[in-house]
């Protein structure tokens, strides 16, 4: 494997890392959303889902934005 090929398949690990890890996040909300008996914990919940579902549709793409190869 060439280095090229070795960067390319690191960096698109780190994007799927990234999406997974706001998976997680959006998972952890829901469930304290879903665990919460107050109004507090269940704002927070929903902060955290909007946050997490933000990170997922904005990082990964903006991370492939800055490592776009230069037009040839």
């Amino acid at each position: 494997m060439t280095d090229a090929e070795k960067l390319a398949q690191r960096r698109w690990f780190v994007l799927v890392v990234v999406r997974m890890a706001g998976v997680a996040g959006a998972l952890l909300g829901l469930i304290l959303i879903a665990r919460a008996h107050d109004m507090g914990p269940k704002i927070l919940g929903t902060a955290i889902v909007v946050s997490a579902m933000a990170m997922i549709a904005t990082v990964p793409r903006g991370l492939a934005h800055r490592w776009r190869s230069p037009p040839q």
